[in-house]
């Protein structure tokens, strides 16, 4: 060949991850896409593994670092007992039951209880089995670290038969699932975080009041089971919402109550998209108590934000993640954070520069349910 022909290709069919080649395995519906109004509406199938009806949720942005899962209890049964090197948080969409703990090599068994709107998290490695004695099936979401996990071992013997305990996480210690704990401050925020290993009512559940989204904002941070994937849980009252901003792919929010909708496009769409002309790339996903939505759906980084549409606030949960994720500079760097104003090195769209059509569809929405706008007029005007 000569100096000026290349070796190889430059485009291929992109093959599917371990976890992606995983799923499809496990014989249940794989749902993609932006969102789910309601994750009720999913079609189940009967998952052997794990001894329930079933079905993966993959999202837009989410592959590769989230991994999603619905999961039925049938009505006075059990899951099958399982452990595994991931991390998972669980959240009950419908049901009461009960979680079963225990350490590899333990006949000690830990007991809590869990009803509709309760997140938990089984600590890493531990055996748990889910248990179900109503008359009634029970629903669950489980979200998970596992698709980095699965790419980094190749290998499902070892990711879930591992006798390994993570004694660091996990003692017995038999107040590790009481929930009684008082928020404390995030050492590096400096906002509110929940230290408990399971929330009993996150639909309920008092938030302190944050401001750092926007007028009205109530938030703390949940990191459960000393878990890197972690997540918070955010309100905003009706007639108000919170700034446009954009992070890195990956997270997920579940509506815990109110309704509501997101819009979503790529940052190289503008700040202004409608006012660009760009108005064709913003997504839209509209979601009720039990819905999901990507938060960042695209490859890089999306702007979005989460409107409520009801007389009631709107409450979410964000499923932020945990590795792999982009560290920046070095030891002792500053880093700014989202929350900062664009214009001053953050990725947040303050009210002043927003795309007016965003205030404009936002009131639209809340005419037709007859709720009442209430942002302050001053968050628009330009700053002093």
């Amino acid at each position: 060949m000569t100096e000026q022909q290349a070796i190889g290709h430059f485009s291929w069919t992109r093959p599917p991850t371990v976890y992606e080649t995983f799923m499809e395995e496990q014989s249940i519906p794989v749902i993609r896409g932006l969102g789910i109004r309601d994750c009720r509406d999913v079609t189940l199938a009967p998952w052997k593994r794990m001894g329930g009806q079933g079905a993966f949720i993959q999202l837009s942005g989410t592959g590769g670092l989230t991994g999603m899962y619905l999961i039925e209890v049938p009505a006075g049964g059990s899951l099958n007992p399982e452990r595994h090197l991931y991390e998972e948080l669980i959240y009950v969409l419908d049901g009461r039951g009960s979680t079963e703990i225990w350490a590899e090599g333990s006949s000690q068994k830990q007991t809590f209880e869990w009803q509709a709107g309760s997140v938990f998290s089984p600590p890493m490695n531990t055996w748990h089995r889910l248990v179900n004695a109503a008359s009634s099936p029970a629903l669950l979401l489980g979200v998970t670290n596992a698709p980095p996990v699965f790419e980094l071992y190749k290998n499902t013997n070892f990711i879930f038969d591992n006798p390994f305990t993570f004694d660091d996480r996990y003692d017995g210690d038999q107040s590790y699932f009481k929930g009684e704990r008082e928020l404390v401050k995030d050492p590096l925020s400096g906002r509110n975080r929940n230290p408990n290993n399971v929330i009993p009512d996150t639909a309920d559940c008092e938030l302190p009041v944050d401001g750092q989204r926007g007028a009205g904002h109530r938030h703390f941070f949940v990191q459960m089971s000393g878990n890197v994937f972690n997540g918070f849980i955010a309100q905003y009252p009706s007639g108000r919402y919170s700034k446009t901003h954009a992070h890195e792919s990956g997270p997920v929010l579940l509506c815990l109550r109110g309704k509501g909708y997101t819009i979503t496009w790529p940052m190289e769409a503008g700040v202004q998209p409608w006012e660009a002309g760009n108005g064709h790339l913003v997504q839209r996903q509209d979601y009720v108590p039990g819905g999901l939505v990507s938060a960042a759906p695209g490859d890089a980084n999306w702007f979005h934000g989460h409107f409520g549409a009801s007389k009631e606030p709107l409450r979410v949960m964000a499923f932020l993640g945990g590795y792999p994720r982009r560290v920046a500079g070095a030891p002792g760097d500053e880093v700014i954070g989202m929350n900062t104003n664009i214009r001053e090195g953050g990725t947040t769209i303050e009210y002043r520069d927003e795309d007016p059509y965003v205030r404009k569809m936002f009131q639209e929405e809340l005419d037709k349910v007859g709720a009442q706008f209430d942002m302050p007029e001053s968050v628009y005007q330009p700053a002093a």
